[in-house]
């Protein structure tokens, strides 16, 4: 492994350490990059709750490095409390099922009024 990797994936596993909530995506929330971060940033600004998130296509070490370490192919990616939960299409069927909101909301603090 070299150097940079190294970083890079120290880089990663710093930010989902540090972020309780926080979506892997193509794009940012105001401007998603592809229907899929779409998708994930909709169920996630339903909920109410602030998350983190790192735009992958700034960032093409990590858009490389990520899916070794979470054994996740695709994009976009949510971790909750230092798991990867998975992507739109799962993130999307526990909106739907109501056991995305719990969780979010048992990690991410309360949006300040």
């Amino acid at each position: 492994m070299t150097e940079q990797a190294r970083d890079t994936e120290a880089l990663i596993r710093d930010q989902i350490a540090k972020h309780a909530v926080l979506l892997y995506m193509k794009g940012t929330p105001q401007f998603p990059q592809c229907g899929f971060s779409a998708r994930a940033v909709e169920a996630l600004s339903q909920i109410g709750r602030p998350f983190a998130y790192v735009n992958i296509l700034e960032n093409p070490d990590i858009r490389a490095t990520l899916p070794k370490i979470a054994n996740w192919p695709t994009f976009p990616q949510l971790w909750i409390n230092g798991e990867l939960i998975g992507g739109s299409d799962i993130m999307l069927d526990m909106f739907q099922k109501g056991e995305l909101q719990p969780l979010v909301e048992q990690y991410s603090s309360a949006p300040e009024a």
